[in-house]
């Protein structure tokens, strides 16, 4: 029986290196180099086209708890991740080249992964089990056969891509290194605003020129991911309370927090580079330079990529999977990544674990077992698979989408973080549970499996 997995992104590699963990040949299709997207910039494998932030690693956190839940069960590219790392106070943040190179690696190293390169355009359900990993760039011809495949139309969002500016071009001098609230390190530069000089950017921002959508009728945004165009549009102080908030992040020339503020995150481990956090945005280039220009110490940034917009698609996942990401139509299609309706990297890495889990299970002739609705891993999967279908969006990990505790422990547990630790901590021995359950009869290799992050 064939096995195909179509997309060497981040969900399709992690699903090809978890089949090949257990003994499961697979082939894995990537379109590039032969066909490019719009966002990507090489043909290597889980190249990062947005940010370079897997998000935080505080201890008892919904992203850390799904982070830890990987690491335990042997995420590889989480384990490339760490390797990759780059000081990002208390987030994970990668080298995306560096990232992207060990991955490729790694992935082509593999004896029981066949690499092919072209692109796919039509599925054979019944031709052995396969794993759509294709991402929120999908190309048309694939996408049309997804439409086909799920019998409705599925739906698409759109996303932005943040500035990326040269380090050696940022004036020091009007700038300061902070972590907001002292975590982690003090690993951000921040450009702190003046109520005058926030002022004049904001009246800049909001008059600036867009690209032109062509033929995009309704840019249907992530709610999570708005440009900053589009933030600035909803009044005159939403970037203040969004993405250049302030709060926690004291200036020590004043010993204050200043009027607004920009983030800028190291981008690789060279230093050379800094991305403008959360600064995603729509603005013809040359709008969005001199805009950019205005904000404090880049009055001379040199900029190595502007933001950007690219189309995100993903399916009604309510309406089409079951809990093992396959179509409740046809059995042996699988769905892994954002296109099937999670949003964020760590998530993306997340299903393709899963949905590789699950397909070597499958042709080993075992049954394949969803995780506990307890875990992050479960609730992420049960929301997916359960929304309600009308309001359906993609979702980051967030403890909301986990069970809540009991009201009797709720109302004896006032503090939030204490009740946060406890939810971890009972996600994390649900989790041992269900994965000494998923590995008992199937072939793992030893080395492969590392011991749980040590950073507590």
């Amino acid at each position: 029986m064939t096995k195909r997995i179509i997309g060497a992104g981040l969900a399709g590699c992690e699903a090809a290196w978890q089949c090949a963990q257990r003994g499961i040949e697979v082939e894995l299709y990537e379109m590039r180099p032969v066909k490019s997207t719009p966002a990507h910039q090489t043909d290597k494998f889980a190249e990062l086209v947005c940010s370079n932030s897997l998000k935080s690693e505080s201890e008892n956190t919904a992203p850390w708890l799904l982070k830890e839940e990987m690491r335990r069960v042997g995420s590889l590219l989480l384990r490339i991740a760490q390797e990759t790392s780059v000081p990002a106070g208390h987030a994970l943040a990668v080298d995306r080249e560096n990232f992207a190179s060990k991955v490729t690696e790694a992935i082509s190293a593999e004896p029981r992964i066949k690499i092919i390169r072209e692109e796919v355009t039509q599925i054979k359900e019944d031709d052995g089990l396969t794993v759509i990993a294709t991402g929120p760039l999908t190309s048309d011809a694939l996408s049309r056969e997804i439409a086909r495949l799920s019998g409705s139309n599925h739906l698409f969002f759109y996303d932005s891509i943040s500035p990326i500016v040269e380090a050696d071009s940022i004036d020091m001098s009007k700038v300061y290194m902070a972590a907001r609230y002292g975590k982690g390190t003090a690993d951000y530069i921040n450009c702190p605003f003046t109520k005058a000089e926030y002022d004049r950017f904001y009246d800049a921002l909001i008059t600036a020129e867009s690209v032109e959508a062509h033929d995009w009728e309704n840019l249907n945004y992530f709610e999570g991911c708005l440009p900053i165009e589009e933030i600035g549009r909803r009044g005159r102080d939403t970037l203040r309370f969004g993405p250049m908030k302030p709060v926690g992040l004291d200036d020590p020339r004043t010993g204050k927090w200043p009027y607004a503020v920009v983030q800028l995150r190291q981008e690789n481990l060279r230093a050379d580079s800094y991305n403008l956090v959360g600064f995603q945005n729509h603005l013809k280039f040359g709008d969005q330079a001199r805009v950019l220009r205005l904000i404090p110490g880049l009055e001379n940034a040199k900029f190595l990529r502007y933001g950007q917009i690219h189309r995100n698609t993903y399916i009604h996942a309510p309406a089409l999977l079951t809990e093992l990401l396959n179509l409740k139509q046809h059995a042996n299609v699988f769905f892994a990544g954002q296109i099937s309706g999670v949003e964020g990297y760590t998530e993306s890495i997340a299903m393709g674990m899963l949905a590789g889990m699950n397909v070597a299970r499958i042709a080993q002739g075992l049954a394949a077992v969803p995780p506990p609705r307890e875990t992050a891993l479960g609730s992420l999967l049960h929301y997916i698979c359960h929304a309600e279908s009308k309001s359906f969006q993609p979702a980051n990990i967030t403890f909301d989408l986990l069970p809540h505790l009991d009201e009797a422990t709720r109302r004896r547990v006032r503090d939030k973080k204490q009740r946060h630790k406890m939810v971890c901590e009972n996600a994390l021995e649900k989790l041992a549970s269900w994965f000494q359950g998923s590995t008992a009869v199937t072939t793992l290799h030893s080395a492969d499996i590392y011991e749980p992050s040590i950073r507590h």
